[in-house]
């Protein structure tokens, strides 16, 4: 359908779907724990028919416009992706997300993918506001957040339960009117 470059590295974003359920699998497996840090993403997915579940769940989003999931994969393989959730084109606001697994962090990207998302949330869909959720803990996604340029809006303290742990969510956020200033400014720190 789609691959879109993000680099000489041989890294992708293209179109993460419900056939792709048994490399999902293998994915997850390789990454699990790292990936269910602080979040739950992809946790009942332990089987091919779990894995197609999520997948299918996100399809149906996408088919709805209200969230899509977008693969990274690293020399044809799939190591992590991003995401849309609570997709509203009427009020113009949305969520994104990423998730990657150990072997692929520290090399940019989720920020390369999350740009590529962002010029088109902004451009091609008209969003006035994208919102990053993340664990007050989970540096490396606050990271992406300050790197895309965004603003830290506050922290909601011990709202989210996981794994038996009460975390804090930060968030953060930029507005259509700020992205290409933010755009700008970061588009050459991507680690």
């Amino acid at each position: 359908m789609y691959a879109i470059s993000l680099g000489d590295d041989g890294a992708e974003l293209r179109p993460l779907q419900p056939w792709h359920a048994e490399e999902f699998l293998a994915h997850l497996e390789r990454g699990r724990d790292f990936i269910n840090q602080y979040v739950p993403f992809g946790s009942k997915a332990e089987d091919t028919a779990g894995a197609r579940e999520v997948l299918q769940r996100y399809a149906d989003m996408r088919a709805a416009d209200t969230g899509s999931l977008h693969g990274l994969w690293l020399d044809g393989k799939l190591v992590g992706g991003v995401l849309f959730l609570n997709f509203d084109a009427e009020s113009r606001n949305c969520e994104v997300g990423c998730w990657l697994e150990p072997a692929a962090t520290g090399r940019g990207l989720v920020t390369r993918a999350m740009r590529t998302l962002l010029d088109w949330a902004f451009g091609a869909r008209g969003m006035h506001r994208v919102e990053w959720h993340a664990a007050a803990a989970n540096e490396p996604s606050i990271a992406v957040a300050r790197r895309l340029g965004m603003t830290r809006e506050g922290v909601l303290r011990e709202n989210y339960p996981h794994r038996g742990v009460r975390h804090d969510t930060e968030v953060w956020a930029v507005l259509a009117a700020e992205w290409t200033q933010a755009r700008a400014r970061t588009a050459h720190t991507d680690h």
